[in-house]
C-alpha cells in the first residue's frame, strides 16, 4: 500500500513538472461569470453597485501605485487591467458610455 502511495505521489510530481499543473487542477471547473465579477471587484476594491466612473477612478488610483515604473509588477498591473475590463464589459449601461 505504501508503494502505491509513493508511486501516486511521484506520478503527481512528474505531471506537475511536465505539464505545469497538478493533476487535480484538471478536475476543477472554470470560474463562472459571477466568480469572475467578484474577483474583479475584489481586485479593485469596489462593491456591486459601482458606477463606470468609480471603476475607472479605482483603476487609476491603484494603477498609479502598482505601475512597473514605480517599482510595481507587470503581472499585478495586467490583473488590474483585466479586472477593469471585466467590470466595464459587464456594466449595464456600457452602450451609452463613450470610452
Amino acid at each position: 500500500m505504501i508503494k502505491l502511495l509513493l508511486l501516486a505521489g511521484l506520478a503527481a510530481i512528474i505531471l506537475r513538472w511536465a505539464l505545469g499543473r497538478w493533476p487535480w487542477d484538471y478536475l476543477r471547473s472554470p470560474p463562472t461569470r459571477s466568480q469572475r465579477l467578484d474577483d474583479a471587484r475584489r481586485v479593485l476594491g469596489l462593491d456591486a453597485a459601482a458606477t463606470r466612473t468609480e471603476i475607472r477612478e479605482a483603476h487609476r488610483r491603484i494603477a498609479a501605485a502598482i505601475h512597473p515604473d514605480r517599482g510595481g509588477d507587470n503581472a499585478r498591473l495586467a490583473e488590474l487591467n483585466a479586472a477593469r475590463d471585466t467590470l466595464l464589459a459587464a456594466h449595464p449601461d456600457r452602450e451609452s458610455d463613450p470610452r
